[in-house]
């Protein structure tokens, strides 16, 4: 099943215009809030907070809802198989057009080799995806090889815990349709982790960013 099931259509077409204009850009939720989206940071180079995931990345690695793919052309110089997917046409094509791999595709789509992914990667707060972080760890779990793992960027808020409904705000305007999206610290995802058959492993923070990397259960026993 698509995940489009959470993006009406023409929700997209903001954060597309966004990544090709370099236009500021957040989400406002249906109770005010407001979450900043840093596309400055996405569209340039992997930075240092980045450079710690990728170190621990295994290759192939698997970037779910890549972007503009930092992370993918990072990976792809080090010379690590790397394989973005997102569902916003902008996002691939950008990525493409560097020389990186990428497909439109969701993550609740059939994935190349499915099962056999030893890192998969959530950034930039991608654990928002859907609005539902355990259907999402859920799926992403399934995806990884049995000593895989999946890296996610939490909240800078350890306590964070929000499912939102939210629309994109650019120029001080919010625009398109709603669609769901989740807000998830540390002390969350450990939960979700734990609902998916995942296990954090290691958490570690970088510049107030907050990242942590989780392994399947039965990987914790061996």
């Amino acid at each position: 099943m698509s995940c489009t099931w959470f993006m009406r259509s023409g929700a997209l077409r903001p954060y597309e215009r966004s990544l090709r204009t370099a236009t500021e850009l957040c989400l406002l939720s249906d109770d005010g809030r407001r979450l900043a989206l840093d596309v400055d940071r996405w569209l340039p180079p992997a930075d240092r907070g980045d450079a710690t995931v990728l170190a621990r990345c295994q290759g192939p690695v698997l970037d779910v809802g890549c972007g503009p793919g930092r992370f993918v052309r990072a990976l792809s110089e080090r010379s690590i198989v790397c394989l973005g997917v997102d569902i916003a046409q902008a996002a691939v094509s950008i990525t493409r057009d560097s020389g990186a791999a990428a497909l439109l595709r969701d993550v609740f789509a059939p994935i190349p080799g499915e099962g056999r992914w030893p890192t998969a990667l959530l950034m930039d707060g991608n654990i928002g995806i859907g609005g539902d972080p355990q259907r999402l760890l859920a799926r992403v779990a399934s995806l990884l090889a049995p000593d895989g793992r999946v890296i996610v960027e939490a909240s800078p808020d350890p306590s964070v815990d929000a499912r939102l409904t939210v629309r994109f705000v650019t120029d001080g305007t919010a625009v398109g349709p709603s669609f769901q999206w989740a807000e998830v610290g540390l002390d969350g995802l450990d939960r979700y982790a734990r609902q998916a058959g995942l296990y954090v492993e290691e958490t570690w923070s970088v510049s107030g960013r907050r990242f942590a990397s989780l392994v399947s259960r039965r990987t914790r026993t061996r």
